[in-house]
């Protein structure tokens, strides 16, 4: 009982987590120009966060290997919740960006050391389910976050909806300290020697981890960038792209918390990988031919399914191809390559000064391709070993 109550409170802390992470969207590049920043500098406001979130991420998976989740999580509650509190004093581009970078690095050592803690408690083989469920609440931040945070900024203002998320860190934090155990993971001699970076890119199911983690948000960075753009340019307002967003949104969470989440404990995670990240593919090329809001609502919920199909895969491929003494270091690198993601696919299509359609069009035959090279080498048992 009580290790459910826990595994639902790192829920929690997961959820608010990425709460923080899309209340930022609708609202920084605005709040940027509001400081006067250029339209440069708004731009390197907004990738700021994602810049320094990957080396959070990998510096948190070296420490929750080395000292164990707990620490690691109350400090990342702790620092988040108070480098939010920074918004308030921002009145010029430069400290903007200053505290972007301390806000993203901070905010990185949390999600894996999260992971790291919730793989602890939930047994191996319900690890699929845990993940969908986990997903659920990703899912559900993504609906609330932009639209809390669009409507609390226009009544009263943005440091205002980040000094709210910030109460919430704080709270989670010092409830973390007095209420999770401490769990230190021990480890055997033959598990103490050092792990090198490239053994992780030589096991076949965390690399597949981690590229699902990279297109995944790779494609979310597509349709961050596009979407609106492509929603107005066929006439319809911004409310549309919110609407869309919001049944991809909703898709995705269903796909999680239906009776459906336990296929993922009875299929090998690299076919669902394949089947999610093919969805989310051909939802891309939807969108290149959508030029009504029928079609583009059929484009948005395939890609909500393969959202869906995909998360849960590549958190149990993860699971399965480590062992837990290096998992905190394995979820620091997944998470590196989900802000990378971001990053890559929301400023690829412009530097290749593509239109909507090609973009599109780019973006779905790049995940076609990977979803067919994930499933090479998927009859070779020796592919999902834990090589540490």
């Amino acid at each position: 009982m009580w290790r459910q109550v826990m595994r639902y409170f790192i829920y929690a802390i997961i959820f608010f987590s990425f709460f923080d992470l899309f209340t930022q969207l609708p609202v920084m590049s605005t709040f940027a120009e509001s400081v006067g920043a250029t339209p440069f500098i708004a731009g390197l406001a907004v990738g700021m966060y994602s810049f320094s979130n990957t080396f959070g991420n990998i510096f948190s998976g070296f420490l929750t290997d080395k000292k164990g989740p707990f620490h690691i999580l109350v400090a990342g509650l702790l620092l988040t919740g108070s480098s939010l509190l920074l918004y308030s004093f921002v009145g010029e581009s430069t400290f903007l960006l200053i505290v972007r970078f301390i806000h993203g690095l901070v905010a990185g050592l949390i999600v894996p050391a999260a992971f790291t803690y919730l793989a602890s408690v939930t047994a191996q083989e319900k690890r699929g389910k845990g993940g969908a469920i986990s997903g659920a609440f990703i899912g559900i931040s993504a609906i609330v976050g932009p639209a809390f945070s669009g409507i609390i900024a226009s009544r009263q203002s943005v440091p205002f909806v980040f000094n709210i998320t910030a109460i919430c860190m704080l709270v989670l934090g010092v409830l973390a300290l007095l209420l999770l155990p401490n769990k230190k993971i021990r480890k055997s001699k033959k598990q103490v020697k050092h792990v090198p970076v490239r053994a992780f890119f030589r096991n076949a199911g965390t690399l597949k981890a981690f590229t699902g983690a990279f297109f995944l948000m790779f494609s979310q960075g597509v349709i961050a960038y596009q979407l609106p753009l492509h929603v107005q340019q066929l006439g319809f307002d911004s409310r549309m792209s919110g609407m869309l967003m919001s049944t991809f949104g909703i898709v995705a969470v269903l796909i999680f918390i239906l009776p459906t989440n336990r296929i993922f404990d009875l299929v090998a995670p690299v076919y669902t990988l394949a089947l999610g990240i093919s969805l989310m593919g051909i939802s891309q090329l939807l969108l290149s031919q959508a030029n009504s809001s029928s079609l583009l609502y059929t484009s948005l919920a395939c890609y909500g399914i393969g959202f869906g199909f995909l998360f849960p895969s590549i958190n149990s491929l993860l699971i399965d191809s480590t062992s837990k003494e290096v998992r905190g270091k394995a979820y620091g690198y997944f998470y590196a390559f989900f802000s990378f993601g971001v990053v890559v696919g929301s400023s690829l299509l412009g530097l290749l000064s593509l239109n909507h359609t090609q973009g599109f069009m780019l973006t779905g035959g790049i995940l076609l391709i990977f979803a067919c090279i994930s499933l090479i080498g998927h009859k070779d048992k020796r592919a999902f070993k834990k090589s540490f």
